[in-house]
């Protein structure tokens, strides 16, 4: 090789280095401190379309709790707030943090506040619940919701881009009088609440429901699915259409092809990705195949045509309320 040819071959390997280093760098300034403030009601809310309500325990007021989302490597400034009209302590159990289950997840009583700090060290879908005794009936009021960790590599071919996500979470509704003995031993079982409500975003069998998912014919439709139930494993199934690619926990790395059910055990969760036929408007309805449970309130339908709404599945429409 010549003098000439050497400097060449040294400036190109140069220049791959500030262009790889480049790449670097906007991962390493992402991360970042991410305050999360949640305060724990205990209010009545309704848990169908008609609006019959049922006295529940929640974070932040709804069912499921705020979505919390943050970037692989952040940091979680965490603020849990019991309220003082509250009657329960109340504590936070995150799914996607490595802590001290006897300092960091304790029970606080109405009136005060714990604050702890957490890394997001993993990509993912993560529950977060509440985590005082009985630990069944503060699930089974209310008390959950999720964490998205998304990867600091962001999408790639293998973990592409939406163009829309939901978030659909599973929970009891037991009796209203039910015991924590009760919840616990699966008695008094009424139904599934699909982000609070039975039925709630299915028109087909409750005539009171106006919510549905939408989405355009040919779009890759994401869902956030989350089993928030106590007992109950969910045998989630897109009727009418394949999952096309599933991730187990969430993971980018955790990708399963082709799929048409999932069985996600007690608070666990999974990202599944759907694509509708492109060339004419369609429905889905998104179930829990254990019919038990899809008959008693656990089906959602996603209507797929060129008039849906832009907004949903979008900035703060993924938990549609």
């Amino acid at each position: 090789m010549t003098h000439i040819a050497q400097e060449r071959e040294d400036r190109m390997n140069h220049r791959a280095l500030v262009a790889a280093l480049l790449v670097a760098v906007p991962a390493m300034v992402l991360a970042e401190t991410v305050k999360v403030d949640i305060t724990v009601k205990e209010v009545e809310l309704p848990i169908d379309n008609a609006g019959t309500t049922a006295p529940m325990w929640t974070f932040g007021g709804t069912i499921p709790g705020p979505l919390v989302r943050v970037r692989e490597g952040d940091v979680v400034d965490f603020t849990l707030h019991n309220d003082p009209q509250n009657k329960n302590s109340h504590s936070m159990d995150f799914h996607a943090s490595q802590v001290d289950v006897l300092d960091e997840f304790e029970p606080i009583k109405p009136g005060d506040q714990k604050s702890f700090s957490w890394k997001a060290e993993y990509p993912g879908v993560w529950v977060y619940h509440c985590g005082a005794e009985s630990m069944a009936e503060h699930v089974s009021r209310g008390m959950y919701g999720l964490a998205i960790v998304d990867p600091k590599k962001g999408y790639n071919k293998d973990f592409p881009k939406p163009d829309r996500e939901y978030v659909i979470v599973h929970g009891d509704l037991f009796e209203a009088g039910a015991s924590a003995e009760e919840r616990t031993a699966d008695q008094r079982w009424q139904g599934v609440l699909v982000n609070g409500r039975l039925f709630h975003y299915d028109p087909v069998h409750d005539s009171n429901a106006s919510l549905t998912l939408e989405s355009k014919p040919g779009e890759r439709v994401r869902i956030h699915f989350v089993n928030a139930m106590i007992n109950k494993w969910a045998a989630f199934h897109p009727i009418a259409g394949i999952w096309e690619r599933v991730w187990d926990n969430g993971n980018p790395k955790n990708v399963l092809w082709g799929m048409q059910t999932m069985q996600v055990p007690p608070a666990h969760a999974v990202t599944l990705d759907i694509i509708s036929p492109k060339d004419r408007p369609t429905n889905n309805a998104l179930l829990d195949h254990a019919m038990t449970q899809a008959l008693n309130g656990g089906i959602t339908v996603l209507m797929n045509s060129e008039d849906a709404d832009p907004a949903k599945g979008r900035g703060d429409q993924l938990i549609l309320r």
